[in-house]
């Protein structure tokens, strides 16, 4: 990071900056074998291309609440750089009848209905697939993010001192995140470009969102994201700390 990075956005350009073609963000679903990395350059491209889609087309505007009702996931990661890239405010796991906006996975369809305002659905499909037949009321987002343009700008500046993010109940500004993030990083042995922490927590805590995005993010590091690995025994979990090269793990 740089010493004037005040916002999660902020964190990822310096990251793009430093060195685009890195790892940032691999993932694993344990249920359905999906394995995917995202360099620097590939992760910043989905989170410009979801807040052109934010801010363009579903009329989010800095201050508003985005319900995140999703898991752990690279798609999920990418929401969270977007909204704050706009100036939203994500609420992760939040109450979709409070929010602005609402962004469901397959699983939490019902629940986001009572959102108000519009709703978009991710199938959490591998390869980023989208729904076979889209749920009624809901935008697909794997249909509407491909079109969207590949740089981004917001309308308007993006205060760091503003809210941001919203776990567990406590909120953040933008630069309490970061500021955070740089404490927790260094916390779990997150230091320096070769860092690559592996993470099994949920993105519901901050523990998770810290060990999950936020501390690799403004370390200059990695992580190694794996959904549904509760049935791994150790030794699968020894050897993909060999095969990613994982430095430090988060459980």
């Amino acid at each position: 990071m740089n010493a004037s990075d005040r916002t999660p956005a902020d964190l990822l350009r310096s990251a793009l900056a430093a060195d685009p073609s890195r790892p940032l963000v691999t993932f694993y679903d344990d249920a359905t074998g999906e394995r995917v990395e995202l360099s620097v350059a590939t992760f910043a491209n989905w989170v410009a291309k979801t807040a052109n889609l934010l801010q363009g087309e579903l009329n989010v505007e800095p201050g508003d609440r985005v319900a995140l009702l999703l898991p752990a996931h690279w798609q999920t990661a990418v929401w969270l750089l977007a909204c704050s890239s706009v100036g939203a405010v994500a609420d992760v796991g939040g109450a979709a009848g409070r929010a602005d906006a609402v962004v469901a996975g397959p699983d939490a369809l019902d629940a986001a209905r009572a959102c108000g305002g519009e709703r978009v659905a991710l199938a959490l499909r591998p390869l980023g697939g989208r729904f076979p037949v889209a749920p009624e009321g809901f935008a697909d987002y794997a249909v509407e993010v491909p079109s969207q343009g590949d740089r981004f700008a917001p309308f308007a500046p993006v205060d760091p001192d503003d809210a941001a993010l919203i776990v567990a109940g406590a909120e953040h500004s933008g630069a309490e995140v970061v500021a955070r993030a740089v404490a927790d990083a260094e916390r779990l042995g997150i230091v320096g470009p070769g860092a690559r922490v592996m993470s099994l927590l949920g993105y519901d805590t901050w523990d998770g969102l810290a060990a999950g995005l936020y501390g690799p993010l403004a370390a200059g590091g990695s992580v190694v994201l794996c959904r549904n690995s509760g049935d791994l025994d150790d030794d699968a979990l020894a050897k993909r700390v060999e095969t990613e090269h994982v430095t430090a793990t988060a459980r």
